[in-house]
C-alpha cells in the first residue's frame, strides 16, 4: 500500500516480486503472470510500480532459468503503454 514513499514501500514491492517468483519456482512453476500489484486500489504509483517489477523479474532471470514466460497483465491503456516503456527502456 503506498503512504506517500516513506515507509518502505518501493522495497516491500520489490520484495513481493522476489518472493513471487522464488514460491513459484519452489513448485516448479514455468510461467508466471504478474497484474500491476498496488497500483490500483493501493494507490501504488504506476510509473515507480513498473520500474520496480521490469526490474526485479530482470534481476531474477538473470541468474534463473526457472521460467519459460513472464507475464504483466495489464488494466487498461495507460498501464499497458507504462509497462511498454519501461520494458523498452529496461532492453535497452
Amino acid at each position: 500500500m503506498w503512504r506517500g514513499g516513506s515507509r518502505n514501500e518501493e522495497q516491500l514491492l520489490a520484495a513481493c516480486y522476489r518472493n513471487s517468483l522464488a514460491l513459484a519456482r519452489e513448485h516448479g512453476a514455468r510461467t508466471i503472470a504478474f497484474p500491476a500489484i498496488s497500483t490500483g486500489a493501493y494507490g501504488f504509483p504506476i510509473d515507480r510500480a513498473t520500474r520496480i517489477a521490469v526490474a526485479e523479474v530482470r534481476r531474477f532471470l538473470e541468474f534463473d532459468d526457472s521460467f519459460e514466460q513472464v507475464m504483466f497483465v495489464c488494466f487498461g491503456q495507460s498501464a499497458l503503454k507504462e509497462y511498454q516503456a519501461t520494458t523498452e527502456e529496461a532492453a535497452g
